[in-house]
């Protein structure tokens, strides 16, 4: 294993980066109004060996709720996600220990002004509660104008081009408690975006995951997959564990992140190289606090079920349990399920065939799976 050069940077009671050990993340699936519930989760989260727990924040009812669930657990390092509304960060930031935004939403937000001038509104937040930041770049939520400048087939240069953007912007300003994650659904991606970056900036900590790994045990494998490759090159100071898990067990992320952590150590190495995807691949994302529907989490493992009849297939279905990251995230796949509180919106790659009930979906999905092996299989006769 080769030894990690990056920065050391604080957040809460821990440190990541320089030689500390690798922290272990992962992320509340509850309704962050949902109290009781979301307290649960911490001390789920925490018992299971927790370093740092996330929790999403899109308005200010949960902003009042974030604020109970830090004075029941008063010593949990938490970390919150701001996405669609960054200027939350001044009312979130005297709860947490690290603010985590993502490029691509930031650049929806409020297009008339310049990106420079609310990431100088973050950092300042950031500097005055002591709170560390994390660049979240995500494989389906990359700003458009980036993603423009790159051939379709290359997904990894906006990606790195964005975090390289925005690292360059807090050195501007003279902020140096950040770290960077670059992620997808591909472990391959992965792989290959976080050494990419790593050479351009050995210095920035940088955060692992596979985003929507899906659900166990593919999407462990997955994970394991990149972990090992990056690990084992001196890359990574945190990693989260995405999986798509009931509420009680969300703790299992943690323990499955440690499990793959301490087999790297001992040189207990289960995975190859590269990544070879082959037959049915379902994406789905973690359960968070960010769904709308908890019928999302047995709709995938449904959907998993379902499918099993195509299993030899080469066909990528997603099933996306928020419209946060829903949308963007469901375009690469052949078939797309993003699931609102009454209904799921099913696609065709980007093209949408409307939505149904939660009842609806899985015959719909059938019929629209059906056909596109149906198509498949017609191709391939004419090229024979």
């Amino acid at each position: 294993m080769k030894t990690r050069q990056t920065r050391e940077i604080r957040i809460g009671n821990i440190r990541i980066g320089g030689s500390n050990p690798i922290a272990v993340q992962s992320m509340t699936a509850t309704r962050t109004q949902d109290i009781p519930a979301t307290i649960r989760q911490v001390e789920l989260l925490e018992a299971a060996g927790a370093d740092v727990i996330r929790i999403a924040v899109d308005n200010p009812k949960d902003v009042v709720a974030l604020a109970e669930i830090r004075a029941a657990r008063p010593n949990a390092n938490l970390a919150i996600d701001l996405q669609e509304n960054y200027r939350l960060a001044e009312k979130v930031a005297p709860f947490v220990q690290k603010l985590r935004y993502n490029p691509g939403h930031l650049y929806h937000i409020e297009r008339e002004k310049p990106v420079m001038d609310k990431v100088r509104y973050l950092v300042d937040v950031a500097r005055e509660h002591g709170c560390a930041m994390r660049i979240g770049v995500n494989a389906g939520s990359v700003d458009p104008a980036k993603v423009e400048k790159y051939s379709k087939e290359d997904s990894i240069a906006p990606m790195l081009e964005s975090a390289l953007e925005h690292c360059a912007m807090l050195d501007q300003l003279g902020f140096d408690q950040y770290a960077v994650s670059l992620k997808d659904s591909d472990p391959n991606k992965v792989i290959d975006a976080n050494i990419r970056f790593a050479e351009a900036r050995p210095d920035v900590p940088l955060h692992l995951g596979v985003t929507e790994a899906g659900m166990p045990p593919d999407g462990v494998i997955k994970t394991r997959i990149a972990f090992e490759q990056l690990i084992t090159r001196g890359i990574g100071d945190t990693i989260r564990v995405s999986l798509t898990l009931p509420f009680e067990r969300k703790g299992e992320e943690v323990t499955v992140g440690r499990q793959i952590l301490d087999d790297i150590a001992g040189g207990r190495f289960r995975s190859v190289p590269r990544f070879e995807q082959k037959g049915m691949n379902i994406i789905s994302c973690p359960s968070c606090s960010r769904v709308e529907n908890e019928a999302f989490i047995e709709l995938a493992q449904n959907v998993k079920e379902m499918t099993e009849y195509a299993k030899d297939h080469d066909i990528t279905i997603a099933v996306m349990g928020c419209r946060v990251n829903g949308p963007g995230e469901t375009d690469d796949a052949d078939l797309g399920m993003w699931c609102a509180p009454s209904f799921v919106n099913l696609k065709r790659g980007p093209e949408s065939l409307g939505h149904y009930t939660y009842d609806e979906i899985l015959s719909r999905l059938r019929v629209e799976l059906d056909r596109l092996i149906e198509e498949k299989r017609q191709a391939a006769g004419v090229l024979t």
